[in-house]
């Protein structure tokens, strides 16, 4: 390290002290990256590579403006880097040898506190997990907000991991036990999608903390009970401590939760529910939070969100919330008021982070004061509200008013972005500043008074006084009047067309004026400084303001759509009885005309009706129907009203789905194997409580085994588990589980076929469907018409053949076609049915096709029987006709 330049060995010392980071180095008015950093900065930012003398040899080097790094720094973190910021601690001029330098922060994907790095709508979590013995222990911080929560975890680790997911962290802290366990790892990392780091605290680092914590959160002692709650949230702390390396004032909202008071929603129920963002484009457009979100801040969005994150189990939680949204509903003309002062309200969660980080600008404050101002008119409006619900949320609102009237007395309406820059402070605030400026405003028209004098005294009309950073005050004077310059000018420039002088009065004036005008701008950016601090004492206040202010967006916003689509508000109890009358799918309606929409009713307990089996067409509705189910579910649980005629929703622990076909290419597993992890996962952790919704579980293997599967699967849920479910099939045979299977009952989305095209009527009937209408469906798709003829005779061909031939003789049955094992059980249990089926084999094995068994006349009855359209005759023409045919018989 001695062979290189001094420098590069400063360089080179900090870089070592962050290794897994980005290092950009201060230099002028570049940051610098040097050796691997460049060559990797280079690549992913996609900036020239360059190369410097670092004495022992040539480094490479990439670098970039210092007054645009925000925008580098960002395309970093989103690709899971660290950025750690090296700045120049003391000033170049004074500097002996080497320009001291440090970091100053480190930039990490969960703790970015920067505006134009952060999604308004969404936290921006950093989460700690630490197992100690039979416990595990989580922490989540938005440093951005200054939220933070704590809960201890015990269950399987697939349930830890679903919890932790569903913070959608950005970055995740393990203690160096949980990063040793590889399987646990990697599967968080799969689940969570984000940066994994290890954490280890040294013993002296825990000595330290244990004597902060208490002193950071007020109820930390209250809070943090056990030795797992301390030890993550230590975790925790310190990580925040070595990145920010300020003050974390704003981080003071120490909660702990107990986990299993909120429904737990999987990485699968969120996708295959669309409850943030849509299957196909990932976008919110389309997904439930899109729907829902009528919000009018910031706040209320981040919050309706955790709402969604973590649906309530308790009943008297969830109806506190829906009276709030009646009582909106009552009053329109109260929603309205208060949803157009709620988009007055600026984002005061991370106004009040970014001031107390000290790095909120004069605007920021401003966008406090104009927020504050909003308040004490919401405030009035609610506690006058004819509803107890309203004017407790009333009540419970700060003002602050003290806050408010500071900013406005101190700080001008329409402030600068620069905080440095001077025109921040308001006139009257402060008398030396006053002095100061006005000293500034004399000088100015003393100059222009000056240069009315000097004409009068020189003669010369065109004469200007004008003013440059370099020479500072001068006298101007064109070429063509030089002659009438007095001797008392100084010649200070000379340009092509005009000649620039001074004089010492000029000159001692422009001394008071510059000393003036630098003064006050050192002086407004103290006075600034002074109040944001005093500001920056209130924070906790604004930050419960902020909480109040998000629960009434969330709550007007629930108001607003069931007002404009006609929701109701659902009945929510323990008893084990889920009823939907006439339901509705929430985002399918809300993007189709309403009108068009075919509602359907809904009815599960764990008594007669337990698990709905649903056969019926692909495009029938059938996952329409089991979506629609768990959301109105879901919506009852966070104290919306429903898309129904009536809902009476029983509690419902979880919720696990399994729909879609979607494979894992980076995991290395097929679609068939996803499917059946997802269904697994659900099976191992559902209970009698959850709700589960499987769509066409077994078709990614071949018939026997997925009609095997799914029979098994149905079975288990039954006989073990006592799990409201959904299942969806085309395996028609699984209908005769109706017969076995005590609480289970069939269910079809009902179609018609009409001049041999299939109509989909989008209804949920009792029964079975007779067939799934595949061909006709791949019709509608557009299939070439030579494909969906020859389709039809095959088909044809394989039902007249296991119509005629209940067993295969082959030992490998044909796949292609779906046989009936319900069939095969039930012939094996009668002699003469065995016998039968002997002689048909038999008669295969001789003639080699099953239709050489039938006759002529046999033949042409199953054709009439094929092409008899029976939903188009009346009763009586089928009397006939069954007539007819066993007379032919």
């Amino acid at each position: 390290m001695s062979q290189y330049t001094p420098m590069m060995q400063q360089y080179l010392s900090i870089k070592a002290q962050y290794p897994d980071a980005f290092l950009f180095f201060r230099l002028g008015d570049f940051y610098e990256m040097f050796f691997s950093d460049a060559e990797k900065a280079a690549e992913e930012l996609e900036i020239t590579l360059t190369s410097r003398d670092g004495g022992k040899e040539r480094i490479p080097m990439c670098g970039v403006p210092y007054h645009s790094a925000h925008t580098y720094v960002e395309k970093l973190i989103e690709k899971g880097y660290k950025v750690a910021i090296c700045e120049q601690v003391e000033n170049p001029a004074a500097a002996k040898g080497v320009v001291k330098r440090e970091v100053v922060r480190v930039i990490t994907p969960g703790t970015i506190i920067e505006e134009n790095m952060l999604v308004e709508q969404e936290n921006n979590f950093l989460l700690a997990l630490a197992g100690f013995g039979g416990t595990m222990a989580l922490a989540a911080a938005d440093l951005s907000t200054g939220e933070c929560h704590v809960t201890e975890l015990s269950g399987s680790l697939d349930w830890i991991i679903d919890e932790a997911a569903s913070y959608e962290p950005k970055e995740v802290l393990l203690d160096e036990g949980l990063h040793g366990n590889d399987a646990f790892r990697e599967a968080l990392s799969g689940r969570c999608k984000c940066l994994v780091n290890p954490l280890t605290l040294e013993k002296l680092v825990e000595q330290e903390l244990a004597e902060e914590l208490p002193e950071q959160f007020a109820n930390f002692h209250e809070v943090c009970t056990s030795e797992p709650l301390r030890r993550v949230l230590s975790m925790l702390f310190a990580y925040l401590k070595q990145t920010q390396k300020r003050t974390l004032g704003h981080l003071r909202r120490l909660r702990r939760y107990d986990a299993k008071q909120f429904m737990m929603l999987d990485e699968a129920a969120r996708r295959n529910l669309e409850l943030t963002r849509t299957l196909g484009e990932g976008k919110k457009r389309g997904s439930l939070l899109w729907l829902l979100d009528q919000t009018a801040t910031a706040m209320g969005s981040r919050l309706l969100r955790k709402w969604l994150d973590k649906p309530l189990l308790n009943v008297s939680d969830i109806k506190r919330r829906q009276d709030t949204v009646a009582a909106f509903l009552s009053d329109f003309i109260l929603l309205d008021e208060a949803r157009e002062m709620l988009k007055q309200v600026y984002d005061l969660e991370r106004l009040a982070a970014r001031i107390s980080f000290g790095s909120a600008n004069a605007r920021d404050l401003t966008n406090v004061k104009r927020s504050l101002s909003v308040i004490p008119h919401l405030r009035e409006r609610l506690m006058r509200s004819d509803h107890d619900e309203l004017a407790a949320l009333g009540e419970q609102m700060d003002e602050c008013q003290a806050l408010r009237e500071l900013i406005d007395r101190a700080i001008v309406d329409e402030p600068p972005v620069s905080v440095k820059e001077g025109g921040i402070m308001r006139e009257g605030y402060h008398a030396d500043l006053d002095q100061l400026r006005a000293i500034q405003k004399d000088g100015k028209s003393w100059i222009a008074q000056l240069e009315q004098q000097e004409r009068e005294a020189t003669g010369i009309k065109s004469l200007k006084i004008g003013y440059n950073r370099v020479f500072g005050y001068y006298i101007e004077v064109t070429k063509s009047n030089l002659q009438h310059v007095p001797e008392r000018y100084q010649r200070k420039q000379t340009l092509a067309n005009a000649e620039r002088f001074v004089t010492p009065e000029l000159k001692e004036r422009e001394q008071l004026i510059l000393n003036a005008a630098e003064k006050s701008v050192e002086m407004e950016y103290e006075l600034f400084t002074e109040v944001r601090n005093q500001v920056a004492q209130e924070v906790t206040r604004l930050q419960h303001l902020a909480e109040k202010v998000a629960e009434i967006d969330v709550l007007q916003a629930f108001a607003i759509i069931a007002q404009k689509y006609r929701y109701v508000r659902p009945e929510v109890h323990q008893a084990d009885r889920l009823h939907i009358k006439q339901g509705r799918h929430p985002v399918v309606e809300a993007a189709t005309n309403v009108d068009d929409f075919v509602a359907n009713d809904v009815t599960l307990d764990g008594d007669k009706r337990q698990i709905l089996l649903i056969t019926g067409p692909n495009m029938a509705g059938k996952s329409t129907y089991m979506r629609q189910v768990a959301l109105i579910t879901l919506m009852s649980q966070i104290g919306s009203y429903v898309p129904a005629e009536y809902a009476e929703v029983s509690i419902v622990d979880r919720i696990f789905t399994r729909i879609g076909a979607a494979d894992d290419l980076i995991g290395g597993r097929s679609t068939f194997m996803v499917e059946m992890a997802e269904t697994c996962h659900a099976l191992r952790e559902a209970t009698s409580r959850s709700l589960i919704l499987l769509d066409e579980v077994g078709r990614g293997t071949s018939t026997y085994d997925g009609m095997a599967l799914a029979h098994a699967i149905v079975e288990y849920i039954h006989d073990h588990i006592g799990a409201k479910t959904l299942f969806s099939t085309h395996y028609h045979e699984l209908t005769e589980l109706e017969r076995q299977l005590a609480r289970l009952v069939n269910v079809h989305a009902q179609c018609i076929e009409k001049d041999g095209k299939v109509v989909f009527l989008h209804r949920i009937v009792p029964g079975g469907a007779d067939k799934s209408y595949g061909i006709h469906v791949a019709e509608l798709a557009g299939l070439p018409q030579p494909v969906i003829h020859r389709a039809k005779e095959i088909l044809g061909e394989l039902e007249g053949r296991f119509h005629a031939s209940p067993e295969p003789a082959d030992p490998k049955p044909d796949d292609s076609a779906q046989l009936s094992l319900f069939d095969y059980a039930a012939k094996t249990t009668s002699p003469a049915k065995n016998e039968t089926a002997n002689h048909v084999a038999e008669s295969e094995q001789g003639n080699g096709t099953t239709t050489a068994l039938l006759s002529a006349k046999e033949q042409e009855i199953i054709e009439a029987l094929r092409q008899w359209d029976l939903m188009m005759k009346n009763p009586f023409e089928c009397m006939q006709f069954l007539y007819e045919l066993k007379q032919k018989l």
